[in-house]
């Protein structure tokens, strides 16, 4: 099944539903970055959540960036989401493992900590972007993220994340969307059969594991409220806008005499996206090409200074 996030309505248009399959794309950041399995789990769950709170921005350049600062062995995750269905991450330390929890499961809560903060950043594509910052609840990224939107958005929301991966690797991703819009915000019945129905719930990984899709599973949810899914699929992937001129445009703010040193000790240089885990070499013509921009661009800021004096 594609990666795709899909978005419905319910009640009138006072329920906002988006349902997101990321299987694909979270065994590619698996790979390029060599993680464990409670990693894969931790940044899987997080870039998942990440496209799930970009659906509700309506620049198409809008972006969102989650970074998840706990006390545990992971060490932090960082991840940029796109309105356009890209999405990219990583963690501090990819390689931790840590033995299942109390309920056999991979116990990412403990990898991320209790203790720390989620930083979330909004690009609207314009001006300066909007950030807000709240407490960790639990590590475990969706009760996380779910505490975010009801204190800083506050809109009443259910999130539901998962990730199952075994020795193959990445078997099923994603997560669901639910929240309560302002219309509705004071029916008490409608909040309460929802949070019975999202607690009734044995996991979100189960249901496509099953073969359930996202209608199916809006359906189940929502099939008696009036539910109305958009037509529009949209596809995700995970994608990186590095690339060897930006890491030659970040290589020359070293400036000529550091450039210079890396050609006598290194023979060039070497630098690696942490996104998405790229390694970029650049060659000692390279970094001489470097230099000689950076003379003529002095040259040419001297001759402009000399036109004003």
């Amino acid at each position: 099944m594609a990666d795709q996030l899909i978005r419905a309505t319910a009640a009138d248009g006072g329920i906002r539903a988006v349902g997101v399959i990321t299987t694909r794309l979270t065994e590619e950041a698996r790979k390029r970055h060599k993680l464990s399995y409670v990693a894969t789990a931790a940044l899987g769950r997080t870039m998942a959540g990440g496209l799930l709170l970009v659906s509700n921005m309506k620049r198409p350049e809008s972006r969102i960036n989650l970074q998840i600062q706990g006390d545990g062995p992971l060490g932090g995750i960082v991840v940029d989401a796109g309105l356009d269905g890209t999405v990219r991450g990583y963690v501090g330390n990819p390689e931790i493992e840590l033995a299942p929890n109390a309920y056999d499961k991979l116990d990412v809560g403990r990898a991320v900590g209790k203790n720390g903060y989620v930083y979330v950043v909004r690009d609207v594509g314009y001006g300066y972007p909007y950030s807000s910052t709240v407490e960790l609840v639990s590590g475990e990224i969706g009760d996380d993220l779910t505490h975010y939107l009801v204190s800083s958005e506050q809109t009443p929301s259910a999130l539901v994340l998962g990730v199952f991966v075994d020795k193959e690797g990445v078997q099923a991703a994603g997560g669901l969307l639910l929240q309560i819009l302002p219309k509705a915000a004071t029916d008490l019945a409608l909040i309460e059969l929802l949070e019975s129905r999202i607690g009734a719930l044995s996991g979100f990984t189960p249901l496509l594991r099953a073969c359930q899709t996202l209608p199916h599973i809006f359906e189940q949810l929502l099939g008696d409220l009036g539910l109305n899914i958009l037509p529009e699929t949209q596809l995700l992937q995970f994608h990186c806008g590095c690339s060897f001129e930006r890491v030659l445009g970040g290589l020359k703010m070293f400036g000529q005499a550091e450039l210079q040193d890396m050609i006598e000790k290194d023979s060039g240089a070497e630098a690696k996206c942490e996104f998405c885990g790229q390694i970029y070499h650049a060659t000692t013509e390279d970094l001489h090409k470097l230099i000689r921009d950076l003379n003529q661009d002095h040259d040419q800021l001297s001759e402009k200074i000399g036109r004003v004096l």
